[in-house]
């Protein structure tokens, strides 16, 4: 491995000047060498009237040879002068990294040896800076971060100088021994590094998929080669079409069963043969292009893979129907193609081409159609292997919120005689009427027993959330963003997943791993929620009884469901602790919100304060009815049950919640002031919720907004313990005015639960 004083001191362009020499033989050969032989010694065995008879023929014979290998030297050479420029330019921008690497840690206060190794460079901070930095127990840590960077820029010019050592041995071996004297000069010499990498690793990949013996060091090589190249065009289109869609599969197979089986370094090797093996599909695959304009299917899809350059993708694709739906395992617990393709592409940590993704899951879904059951989990299946081909290319869409976002909206995608319709979303989402069956888990013995499997539908409900938002599906306490709108397609898509699990009003009942991201989807929503919930903007969103379509104004778009739709998807998805914490603390932060931004004055008739107030007392009186109908429904043990949902809020234990839109400093000081504690109003509101028939219980659980009311007018100056306004300050006024408007439209958002949920 050339070391960092070589890379950063060595002269490139010696590469350059020697792939000239090498192109100035080529033309010397041809002008001095091939013109003169072919004249003066080879076409003297061609003229009878120079030379006849046996020993002419035999000559000409030789001569042939001797002009083949003439002509095969300057092939020769030219392709090492290709190969020369091809490092060059590939060297040179690898050499950039290292730069910039050194360059970035150096800012960072580093210096960096000649070795690489990056420490502290104390000549730059005060005495007593440095001795504060050099007691730092980080410290340590921190350098060898900075000096791994560094490493990591050199090994990938490593990479890159051993595909260089490989083509320059390959390029000059006699590639066919018939075309000249056998050993003689390269005729079929190439001037792609990649190419010849390409050739020295495909072997190797297909005795690894044949389950045959591979040494350390020929699966160094490939971990090598794939690493290098993996983002590489012309080296993944070639291996892949080399190998083919069948031995992928196996090869697949086949790692996943090594990974499975080895530990420590070798576990890790393997492991990166298979994220770079996927890697190098996802590169394959790609289509030029979007799938909002070209998707499959359209005109201007078809025309592609007509051209050269979508013969690769046409081939592909078209043979991987055939071995997608192929058994690779045993009958009794068999293993399809399409199963061993989607968990091999899993592995890959760059994404996938939006148009590929679109054109996969139609071929699963197609697949499953034409052969029921392929995808059923038997008995325990197979481990690394994802069961439900369709939930796996979801999953993988996920990590591509385009798209997801393009697969799920009801209105298709591209324009004109470009446009392609689908109906993807109801066939995943919905119930009856021709939607999806998922796949149970089927286990044989005595009997046969059809089990839930217990991981169906986790990719769906990472696609949902990540085409609705815009953004991939959030992780374990990732806080959301700031509230704002969506592009049209987002908001058809969470337009119509609400309308899908309400109909029939049937929106209370959500699949349990569809609750946290549909959750997370929802709070993504919560502008739109809130004037939903507060039933305000009749002309945009038509609350309480919504719209069928969208609103859009330009390039911003959102949802106009119904309110009690919103609210029994909402009770839906709050069956999850967490996610019924993120949707309420959400809703309430961005109510605050709007309440602090109401001018200083309450104005004429005290408006410009009741409205906010009314909005916040619609909104908590929506959220609080969700809370207790979960904790109703539970009966026994209905106590613990709000304080599992509470100990996730913004004044919980420090639990953090996940996808929690960043609102304004004022809310956030609200509710601080008011030290609100959500989970004692869900509790009193379940504990009346038996009487809710009586419309004199609505108001239940009020007395947390009016506790946050307070706290926004004592933000605002207003004397809340001067009982009779001894100071006759008109803000006075206000204040009590808006909690009347709060309790009225706190007790009017109870009554609607009563009839949206069911309990009258």
């Amino acid at each position: 491995m050339p070391s960092y004083h070589e890379v950063m001191t060595t002269d490139l362009s010696a590469l350059t000047s020697a792939a000239d020499m090498w192109d100035a033989m080529a033309t010397e050969l041809h002008d001095e060498v091939e013109v003169v032989y072919q004249r003066d010694v080879h076409d003297i065995s061609l003229a009878p009237t120079l030379w006849s008879g046996l020993s002419a023929q035999v000559a000409n014979g030789r001569f042939d040879i001797t002009l083949k290998e003439i002509q095969a030297a300057q092939k020769e050479a030219k392709a090492v002068a290709s190969l020369l420029r091809d490092a060059h330019a590939n060297f040179v921008d690898l050499k950039k990294r290292v730069e910039q690497a050194r360059d970035e840690a150096i800012k960072a206060g580093m210096k960096v040896s000649d070795q690489g190794l990056c420490h502290f460079d104390f000549s730059k901070v005060s005495q007593q800076e440095a001795f504060s930095i050099h007691h730092d127990p980080d410290l340590p840590e921190i350098e060898h971060s900075w000096s791994a960077r560094i490493d990591a820029a050199l090994k990938a010019l490593n990479d890159a100088d051993e595909g260089v050592k490989i083509a320059l041995n390959a390029v000059v071996k006699d590639s066919d021994p018939l075309n000249g004297m056998p050993g003689g000069f390269n005729a079929g010499a190439k001037g792609d590094v990649e190419a010849y990498e390409e050739e020295a690793v495909k072997d190797i990949a297909q005795r690894l998929a044949d389950g045959k013996k591979v040494s350390d060091e020929e699966l160094e090589e490939l971990q090598r080669a794939l690493r290098d190249n993996h983002d590489d065009k012309a080296f993944s289109r070639l291996l892949l079409h080399d190998l083919g869609p069948r031995t992928m599969i196996k090869l697949g197979n086949e790692l996943n069963e090594r990974v499975g089986d080895a530990d420590g370094a070798a576990k890790l090797q393997l492991a990166e043969v298979q994220t770079n093996l996927a890697n190098t599909m996802a590169t394959a695959t790609a289509v030029p292009g979007s799938v909002k304009d070209a998707p499959p299917g359209s005109e201007k899809f078809k025309q592609w893979l007509a051209s050269d350059d979508g013969t690769f993708y046409r081939e592909w694709t078209e043979e991987m129907k055939k071995q997608g739906t192929k058994n690779f395992g045993p009958n009794t617990n068999p293993l399809y193609g399409y199963q061993s393709y989607v968990s091999l592409m899993e592995h890959a940590d760059k994404d996938f081409d939006d148009q590929f993704l679109y054109d996969l899951g139609d071929q699963v879904i197609k697949a499953e159609k034409d052969h029921p059951g392929i995808f059923t989990m038997w008995g325990p299946g197979h481990k690394g292997i994802e069961t439900d081909a369709v939930d796996g290319v979801l999953d993988l869409m996920s990590r591509n919120p385009d798209a997801a976002t393009a697969f799920l909206d009801p209105q298709g995608n591209g324009t004109g005689g470009n446009h392609v319709g689908n109906d993807h979303l109801k066939y995943l989402l919905g119930s009856g009427d021709g939607s999806r069956e998922w796949p149970k888990n089927t286990i044989t013995g005595y009997g046969i027993t059809d089990l839930d499997d217990p991981t169906s539908k986790i990719g769906l409900g990472r696609a949902l959330e990540a085409a609705a938002t815009g953004h991939e599906p959030l992780s374990e306490g990732q806080p959301g963003s700031v509230p704002g709108t969506h592009t049209a397609a987002q908001a058809r898509v969470m337009q119509s997943t609400i309308e899908i699990l309400d109909k029939g009003a049937g929106g209370e009942s959500v699949d349990g791993n569809l609750q946290k991201p549909l959750g997370h989807a929802l709070a993504d929503y919560v502008v739109d929620n809130h004037n939903i919930l507060a039933e305000n903007g009749t002309t945009k969103y038509g609350s309480p009884a919504g719209k069928d379509e969208i609103w859009t104004d330009g390039d911003k778009a959102g949802i106009t469901v119904g309110k009690d739709s919103l609210m029994r998807v909402m009770r839906g998805a709050s069956s999850d602790n967490q996610t019924y914490a993120l949707l309420q603390d959400t809703q309430r932060l961005y109510a605050l919100d709007q309440l602090g931004q109401a001018p200083e004055s309450g104005g004429s008739s005290n408006d410009a304060w009741k409205n906010p107030a009314r909005d916040l007392g619609a909104v908590t009186g929506a959220m609080n009815s969700i809370g207790s109908d979960v904790i109703f429904d539970e009966r026994e043990g209905k106590i613990s049950a709000a304080n599992d949902m509470a100990r996730y809020a913004y004044h919980g234990l420090g639990a953090p919640i996940t996808g929690l839109p960043v609102v304004g400093d004022t809310a956030q000081r609200l509710v601080d002031a008011a030290t609100y504690e959500w989970s004692k109003d869900v509790i009193a509101a379940a504990e009346s919720k038996a009487q809710e028939h009586n419309s004199d219980h609505y108001a239940a659980g009020v007395t947390g907004t009016y506790n946050m009311i307070d706290a926004w007018a004592v933000d605002r100056g207003v004397d809340i313990d001067d009982e009779h306004n001894s100071k006759h300050d008109p803000n006075w006024d206000a204040w009590q005015a808006m909690k009347d408007e709060a309790k009225q439209s706190y007790s009017a958002s109870r009554g609607d639960a009563a009839s949206y949920l069911g309990w009258e």
